[in-house]
């Protein structure tokens, strides 16, 4: 494959002014208005890591996938569903397996209840994760879709993608994704902006580029809804469809045209942001959780417990910022640093790491103190893809060995990085089906686990994204919930 076209860094504001004007119409009453009067599939969303969450409310998230699980839950009355897979931690044979045996259970478990499906592959919005992979189990469980819909953009992220190059903002500028930190990614990384190229990178001699298909901004804010459908409906062969998108009611419109299309008989497999998932589930968007309205104890009992595993800068900025923003303002914060190299030394090692840890983070949470909980801040990465993935996995289990170990129940529990919060409602907090509340900041999904065999049963979990928010979206939230 030739080497993949380089992109400027643009402005954001005068690029975005520089678009079509956005659709004059509201899409989100007509995706409403489809989802009550037609037929349509019941929406299940695999989520390769548990961010995904992130632009819904009054939804379901389940961390197991056993057919009396699916069975039940199929039969709530709600039009959709996600299932943590926590696929982006694992090797590409364990995901691989892993995925097959999902769609296996959701097909079996469709079948019992006598319902349909259609299957989102919820992914990083900046690209990272199994692709192809993931796609292609799914279909050897579903069949063959008439196409891929790849749909990356995140508006609360900055993830815009504009005449097939995918962008992330950073401040007032627009980075081609190939040319950030993102694509660096020392297990998932790549080169591409274009997400033609990204597929063709990806998939090498998969595609042909008549099999590379683009809804534009111009089909969607200048043709609507219609306008979409009409590509839709023109595309079949098993090619790709890549999404423009640079404003929510883009990604609104978009799935305004797909549910008619699919109304006409199309079918198509989802590899998607999070943006269109809430699209695609009619659900609107709102204010982010208060304090309040989380009824938090006041006066407070124990402090707050910030679990932080995410190296990606964004992450380390935002832990900075909390750190010397609460000294600069005089609030109580506890910090408590797991070096990675204490965990790597030894077994023996590692334990004595993990159970000093747990003991000086329980003193903290008992006397008020909010308490942060993070791994030192140097990335350690191995020779290899697989070598990396396995010190993050090191470093994941000793987070979550901690997270077991505190007996004194949070104020609330934010969990900073997609692998950390996965390991930590799952593994720490035995989570096995938890209601999406909203989100504790925008993009920052709040979930809640009323379930007896959960640990701080109804304990506020937020699931942080290691990249999502401004340098102060962390000590804000803090800040809020102190």
């Amino acid at each position: 494959m030739p080497a993949p076209s380089v992109y400027p860094v643009l402005p954001r504001a005068d690029t975005l002014a520089q678009l079509p004007p956005e659709y004059p119409t509201d899409a989100q009453d007509q995706i409403t208005n489809l989802l009550s009067t037609s037929s349509q599939n019941r929406l299940v969303v695999l989520d390769d890591d548990p961010t995904g969450t992130q632009t819904c409310h009054d939804i379901s998230v389940l961390a197991v996938w056993d057919i009396n699980t699916l069975v039940e839950e199929f039969q709530r009355a709600s039009p959709g569903f996600f299932i943590l897979t926590n696929s982006r931690a694992l090797p590409p044979t364990e995901a691989e397996n892993l995925i097959y045996e999902i769609c296996h259970n959701v097909a079996q478990a469709a079948k019992a209840t006598e319902q349909s499906v259609d299957i989102v592959l919820r992914s990083d919005s900046t690209l990272r994760g199994h692709f192809p992979l993931e796609a292609d189990v799914a279909q050897s469980v579903f069949g063959e879709a008439d196409a891929w819909i790849l749909a990356p953009f995140f508006f609360q992220g900055g993830r815009f993608t504009i005449s097939d190059v995918h962008y992330v903002a950073e401040g007032e500028k627009l980075v081609p994704a190939g040319g950030t930190q993102f694509a660096k990614d020392a297990t998932f990384g790549y080169e591409s902006s274009n997400l033609r190229d990204y597929v063709m990178e990806k998939a090498p001699g998969r595609f042909g580029s008549q099999q590379l298909h683009s809804v534009s901004i111009g089909d969607i804010r200048n043709g609507g809804p219609e306008e979409v459908c009409e590509k839709l409906l023109g595309i079949s062969g098993g090619g790709v469809v890549i999404v423009n998108a640079a404003a929510e009611s883009d990604m609104h419109v978009f799935v305004a045209g797909l549910l008619l299309a699919e109304a006409k008989g199309k079918h198509f497999l989802y590899r998607t942001g999070a943006a269109f998932v809430s699209s695609r589930l009619g659900i609107r968007s709102k204010a982010p959780i208060t304090a309040k309205e989380l009824n938090l104890p006041s006066p407070r009992q124990t402090g707050g417990l910030i679990l932080v595993g995410s190296y990606v800068p964004k992450t380390t900025a935002q832990v900075d910022t909390l750190i010397n923003t609460s000294k600069e303002n005089g609030k109580e914060l506890s910090i408590i640093e797991i070096k990675v190299e204490e965990l790597l030394e030894s077994h023996d090692s590692a334990l004595r790491t993990i159970k000093n840890i747990v003991k000086e983070t329980e003193q903290c949470l008992q006397a008020g103190k909010d308490t942060l909980v993070m791994t030192s801040r140097k990335l350690v990465t191995g020779d290899d893809k697989l070598s990396s993935l396995a010190i993050g996995t090191t470093v994941a289990e000793a987070v979550v060995r901690i997270l077991q170990g505190i007996e004194v129940r949070p104020r609330y529990i934010i969990a900073k990085g997609g692998i950390t919060s996965s390991d930590a409602a799952t593994k720490g907090l035995n989570i096995k089906r938890a209601l999406v509340v909203g989100q504790a900041a925008p993009g920052v999904p709040l979930w809640r686990c009323d379930e007896r065999s959960s640990r701080h049963q109804g304990t506020p979990f937020v699931v942080f994204p290691g990249n999502v928010g401004s340098e102060s979206t962390l000590y804000e939230l803090v800040e809020a919930w102190s």
